[in-house]
């Protein structure tokens, strides 16, 4: 019951504190401005991550947590300022990494990082590979509209889920919160066009919670080894996002981490039509995932291997399809390397011309994020 007060309270609270931080955003000039590849039509306010964060707190403080979790909080108040602060004036990307280790190293020696192994030096490898990994794929997410939100609310409902059924409340009580901050953040995301965006500063906190949480319930006593794969699919659509654009990426003879609209939700939408239909779509897609996780928990080891595999399996013909079938051909960056070279010059112009229009438009306006952010392609 106080796990379903704290994802209540979270929504709530999300909800409201959302119109604080679209006049914090607005009153200081901290916008996304709509220049390069991004999609947005208009100057939109960052922040969003401020009102996720909030309800999160406001959710455990309703709910309440167990002390043992407190540097998951305190880990994720340290990613929102780093990310807040990096949607602002760019920080370096090995800042960014070198504090995200940091905290996989905190968290291990807090005990609440992976515990499959019988030695401490692969447990903690795993734990900053883990960390790391949903950490940036959270915030490689945040592409379009809805999507890093909706993606984690479903993650988070799944893993409350699997919580609750091994009888580890405290832990069901934060998925259950940050599941009701995402639902919180929905709506004004997801307007049209979008009220806010929740920005680096809330895709890294998400991301983090989601890592941490997902690695203290699936423990080695309940699981063992095959825990890694249960909580593998808990978040099975940030990992094949990923790994989706690093294929594509290297494929075409891009730079992984340069940007482009070549995500899961840039070619889901050319079938779609609409980030709304997009984000409902990876909603109910890791819904699914996580229903099939706990199913195959209750029957056994074996199942839970067979499940990875068949999922594996699944991902690799899903990604031959959006690499090779052109009703899910990307489009922005990736796809005008395809164009002839005649036809490529034209649209470069073209591209050119509108940066410069956005430039004088924007002048005053405050600098571009990081290479994570580059990522965002929204909207």
């Amino acid at each position: 019951m106080h796990a379903v007060v704290a994802g209540l309270a979270a929504a709530i609270a999300t909800y409201l504190l959302v119109p604080l931080a679209i006049r914090i955003a607005v009153k200081t000039s901290f916008l996304d401005l709509p220049t390069g590849y991004k999609g947005h039509k208009r100057p939109t306010p960052y922040l969003g991550g401020a009102a996720i964060l909030g309800g999160i707190l406001v959710g455990i403080a309703a709910g309440g947590l167990h002390g043992r979790y407190a540097p998951v909080v305190i880990g994720g108040a340290i990613v929102w300022a780093l990310g807040t602060v990096d949607d602002r004036v760019n920080l370096p990307i090995l800042l960014r990494v070198g504090v995200e280790i940091a905290l996989a190293v905190w968290f291990v020696h807090a005990g609440l990082g992976w515990a499959v192994f019988h030695v401490q030096a692969l447990d903690t490898a795993l734990t900053i590979l883990w960390m790391l990994g949903l950490m940036n794929a959270f915030n490689l997410m945040d592409n379009m509209d809805g999507a890093a939100a909706s993606t984690a609310a479903a993650s988070a409902l799944g893993a409350a889920g699997l919580a609750l059924l091994s009888n580890q409340r405290a832990p069901a009580t934060l998925f259950l919160a940050t599941a009701g901050a995402c639902v919180g953040f929905l709506p004004w995301n997801l307007s049209r066009p979008a009220k806010i965006f929740m920005g680096d500063g809330g895709s890294l906190p998400l991301g983090l919670i989601v890592a941490a949480m997902t690695m203290t319930t699936v423990s080695r006593e309940y699981f063992g080894p095959s825990g890694v794969v249960v909580a593998a699919l808990l978040v099975g659509l940030v990992i094949f996002d990923t790994t989706l654009v690093t294929v594509s990426r290297s494929r075409a003879g891009r730079p992984v981490l340069s940007g482009g609209r070549d995500h899961t939700t840039h070619r889901l939408r050319r079938v779609l039509g609409t980030p709304r239909k997009v984000a409902l779509t990876l909603a109910a897609v890791q819904l699914v995932l996580c229903g099939v996780t706990i199913g195959v928990v209750e029957a056994g080891r074996g199942w839970i291997l067979l499940a990875g595999g068949v999922c594996v399996g699944a991902g690799l013909v899903m990604m031959w399809q959006f690499e090779t079938s052109s009703r899910f051909e990307p489009g922005g960056q990736a796809a005008s390397q395809r164009l002839p070279n005649r036809h490529r010059q034209i649209a470069a112009s073209g591209r050119r011309r509108s940066r410069g229009l956005d430039e004088r438009a924007n002048v005053g306006a405050p600098p571009e994020s990081s290479l994570a952010r580059q990522e965002r392609e929204h909207r």
